[in-house]
């Protein structure tokens, strides 16, 4: 049993131990009377608080990427939206790289996991983050700085998806003790790259003198 905090609430232990069982044994392998005993409580607490092991997984899920789109919040709005979105990127690979645990149940431990019907858990924080990249690519196309003919949904999905890999990528080098090539520098610049190839052409050159001057 790890050690817990015992001002946390037993919501929070259950969480807590959760994410960390998880992400460790793999959500299939941890029952919750598993997760109840790390958390120093009893089953039908958690059971009161997340109503089922798959409940706590969507808690933990949305609890996440609550954080993520709460950090995007915090960037400030004055500045320009294609500034957001790499402020935004460097956040997430961040706040990932601080919570090893939630880093390796997204990337990897999520992609085993079916629930209700057999879908992936889609949560409301999710849903969010998403929103708010939208609002910032749409933007930019009324700014006249995102191409007319790209719509900023299809884009939204392009960059979470490479931000995906590429992290899948980072903690999979690191789980099996290799070198993976490249930094979290040379990743910035790829996104600010990827970033670029869908600006309108008089927008690129001002993206590329920034891609080259984080080098």
């Amino acid at each position: 049993m790890r050690e817990t905090s015992g001002s946390a609430s037993s919501r929070e232990r259950i969480l807590q131990q959760a994410k960390h069982l998880f992400a460790r044994r793999g959500y299939e392998h941890t029952s919750t009377i598993m997760i109840a005993r790390a958390a120093g409580t009893s089953e039908s607490q958690l059971v009161k608080h997340f109503g089922s092991k798959y409940g706590l997984l969507e808690a933990l899920f949305d609890l996440g990427w609550q954080e993520i789109g709460d950090l995007f919040e915090a960037i400030v709005d004055t500045a320009p939206p294609i500034e957001r979105l790499r402020l935004l990127v460097e956040h997430v690979i961040a706040g990932l790289n601080r919570d090893p645990d939630l880093k390796q149940l997204m990337l990897f431990e999520s992609r085993c996991i079916t629930g209700r019907g057999g879908t992936f858990p889609i949560t409301p924080g999710f849903l969010k983050f998403k929103h708010q990249v939208n609002a910032v690519l749409e933007h930019m196309q009324e700014r006249n700085e995102l191409r007319r003919d790209l719509h900023p949904q299809a884009v939204c999905s392009a960059l979470i998806g490479v931000c995906e890999g590429m992290l899948r990528d980072e903690l999979m080098a690191s789980r099996n003790d290799t070198t993976l090539g490249y930094t979290t520098d040379d990743f910035t610049k790829v996104i600010e790259g990827f970033l670029a190839a869908f600006l309108l052409p008089e927008r690129m050159e001002g993206a590329a003198e920034r891609a080259a001057s984080a080098g």
